[in-house]
């Protein structure tokens, strides 16, 4: 096996603390230490007790490889891998939390290519081998390849990759500046001009946000269509029309969008991208067509829907006051 090789020899170290209302996560942590002390993994696997900041420390200067893989889609950030780098070490992890936007093929390993998995079982079966399919025939090779100087020049040269790319942009400075530039700052600009003028601003964005909120159950979309051909050739667009009822609501108030992308096995639109629509007004009282370009840049399957939100230009985003309406 990968664990006792007598050429590219493994060791795996697992450390961690499960949620004291945790009863599946103490009894993963059970199981783990339960092979540990199998004669046949002697100081191949290796459980650390006491999980803490301390043993974090040591851990993340000591490693070579980093291994994160919680089920996709439940991590919610993996923030510990990105101390690795700093400290030299490599990342190998599933495509979720921050990982999901720092792999790439030179500066770590990822487990699968981001696919989603209503059986649970199946997925830890499918990247529990993707998994060691890794260390078996990439990371203990690159590790263990060397010259006469002993060095392992390509895993030194992912290492400095992974160094470059990954330090200066998952940083606590970036995120503090990010933080700073992208909402302290603009938040405090909010405040001081809702505040202004005996906060007539906020009254009149106040009194706005009731009146939408009463009168969003009247929203209808009605008939959406496209003129959609035979064959539709890649660089071409689609004009798209959807007959919208918006009662005592006018568009000033509400935006609506074209959702559109790639869509999947299960149907589902991928990677969406959106269009505003314009408007013009209908025949019936409160009644409007919303008309705009799906333009078509790649091949493939792709679907399209609408969908109308709140618009209002002191707002923070359009998903501020949880009103959405689908098609």
């Amino acid at each position: 096996g990968i664990l006792n090789n007598a050429e590219r020899p493994i060791q795996i170290i697992f450390a961690g603390k499960a949620h004291p209302k945790d009863n599946e996560g103490k009894e993963f942590i059970r199981k783990i230490i339960h092979y540990c002390r199998k004669s046949e993994f002697g100081r191949r696997v290796v459980f650390l007790e006491d999980y803490d900041i301390i043993v974090s420390r040591y851990m993340v200067q000591g490693v070579d490889v980093w291994l994160n893989n919680p089920r996709r889609l439940l991590e919610a950030s993996g923030t510990s891998g990105m101390k690795v780098p700093v400290n030299g070490g490599i990342n190998l992890s599933i495509l979720d939390g921050w990982w999901d936007e720092a792999y790439s093929a030179k500066t770590g390993w990822a487990i699968g290519k981001g696919e989603e998995y209503d059986d649970f079982d199946y997925q830890d079966q499918v990247e529990s081998n993707a998994i060691y399919n890794l260390l078996e025939k990439e990371v203990a090779p690159l590790f263990y390849d060397r010259g006469l100087d002993k060095l392992p020049r390509g895993w030194i040269k992912k290492m400095k990759t992974s160094m470059s790319s990954v330090i200066p942009v998952f940083s606590t400075n970036r995120m503090v500046k990010e933080y700073l530039d992208n909402y302290y700052l603009p938040a405090d600009s909010k405040s001081r001009y809702l505040a202004g003028e005996s906060l007539q601003s906020a009254r009149e964005l106040t009194a706005w946000k009731s009146r939408v909120r009463q009168h969003w159950g009247e929203i209808k979309i009605n008939n959406v269509t496209a003129n959609i051909v035979e064959a539709v050739r890649v660089g071409s667009t689609l004009e798209v029309k959807a007959d919208v009822f918006l009662g005592v609501l006018t568009p000033d108030d509400i935006k609506v969008e074209l959702y559109y992308g790639k869509i999947n096995a299960q149907r589902d639109i991928i990677e969406p991208r959106t269009v505003t629509l314009a408007s013009e007004k209908g025949a019936a009282e409160g009644s409007y067509t919303f008309f705009g370009e799906m333009p078509c840049s790649t091949s493939g399957r792709h679907g399209y829907t609408v969908r109308a939100l709140p618009n209002h230009q002191d707002l923070n985003n359009p998903f501020e006051m949880g009103l959405i309406l689908w098609k």
